[in-house]
Parts: C-alpha cells; structure tokens; sequence
C-alpha cells in the first residue's frame, strides 16, 4: 500500500512515517500542500494522510481539490483542530476521516485499516478469496488454515495482490505498492518476494500470467 502523507511538523511526520513504513506501507512524506497537490497529480495512492494546517496551500483546499478531482482515494485529516465545526466541516468536504492530535499511532493504523478497506468495497477486515486469507491487522496470511507471518515486503506485495483478486498486476504495479520515494528499488525485488511467498503459501498461491504480471484467482 502506498500513502501520502501530508505533515509540515518535522516529529510527527517523521514519527508517522517511520511507523506506517514499519507496519509495510510505502510512505512519500511532504511538508505543504503545493507539494501535495502536485504528488496526487503525478502518484496513485491507496490513501492520504492530510494535516489542515500546512504552508503553501491550506489542508482544506488540498481536500478540495482532490475530490473536484473525483480521486475516490481514502482520506483522513490528521490535525489539532478540534472543534465540532471543523469536523464537520472536513468530512462533508470530502473526507472519510478525521482524527484530532494528537492521536495515538495505533488507532491511525485501525482507521487507515477502516478506510481503505470500505473503498475497496470490503466489509470485512479479512481479505480473502476463499483461499488464501490475509489479515491486514496482524500481517499474517493463510492457507489450508495455516498461520504464516509475513515479512514487511511480503505482506506489502501480497496485500496488494489480495485488494483486488483477478486482477493482473505489473512489475511497476507492485514495485509502487512496496517501495515510496528515494528507496532503491531493487533488481528482481518481485520475483524475489513472490518465489518467498509461494514457498510459504503454495505454488499455486500466485499465478504467474506471462509478459504480463502476477495474480491471486478470484473469490471461489
């Protein structure tokens, strides 16, 4: 999963994206809300994390913009204010969240959960295609009913894979759900990751469609 995060306070933006990079996002930080605007016009992200107060362009006209955009990306407001009319305010313009700080990190974490799971049209907080099951919460896949931990890659790639089964997802497709900006992305990453993954979970966990990318089958 990759996420925007928008965060002009130097510690909780360095606290937040340290702990979302450790829980298996790829994270692109930026500090005003130009930045932002121009990161969505140029980045596909599975959500944005938006603070109001951000120099350069106000939250509230990045959250606009967005959504005059018609970007269905999930969006949480992340910020000190705190009145009921700001809240008000910030979900009717658009968005899916709002969390006051300051906010512990593993209710963001839940939230994020939340969100992107209900924009993907999911109810439930286990992904699943009869299966395979994946839980996003503990980074634990399984199959025949086995438990098995993820690394922070695996669980990023296979994450991205189990969003949308049936589907067929490129190299570049894949390489943007586990990698953010300025980290090496390195040679035969994927097919690394993925021949991991089958070992773990089955030959058959993966398919392989060739000169094309790699799928999980759709729900039985």
């Amino acid at each position: 999963m990759r996420v925007l995060l928008v965060e002009d306070d130097r510690m909780i933006g360095e606290s937040v994206r340290d702990t979302l990079k450790d829980r298996s996002y790829a994270v692109d930080w930026v500090c005003d809300g130009k930045l932002a605007l121009t990161s969505i016009a140029t980045h596909v992200y599975d959500a944005i994390l938006l603070d109001l107060g951000l120099p350069g362009a106000d939250g509230l006209d990045v959250l606009r913009a967005v959504r005059r955009g018609n970007h269905p990306v999930p969006l949480i407001i992340i910020t000190a204010r705190d009145s009921v009319e700001d809240r008000i305010r910030g979900l009717d313009e658009g968005a899916d969240d709002y969390l006051i700080k300051p906010f512990d990190i593993s209710e963001l974490l839940a939230r994020m959960r939340a969100v992107i799971r209900r924009r993907g049209g999911q109810a439930a907080p286990i992904l699943t295609n009869g299966v395979l099951t994946l839980d996003p919460a503990t980074r634990e896949a399984s199959s025949d009913g086995v438990a098995i931990r993820l690394s922070s890659r695996e669980f990023a790639l296979m994450q991205a894979l189990m969003m949308r089964p049936g589907a067929i997802l490129s190299r570049t497709d894949l390489e943007d759900r586990i990698y953010g900006w300025n980290e090496e992305v390195e040679s035969n990453a994927v097919e690394f990751i993925i021949h991991s993954l089958r070992k773990k979970l089955g030959a058959a966990a993966i398919k392989n469609v060739r000169g094309v990318g790699w799928m999980v089958s759709k729900p039985i």
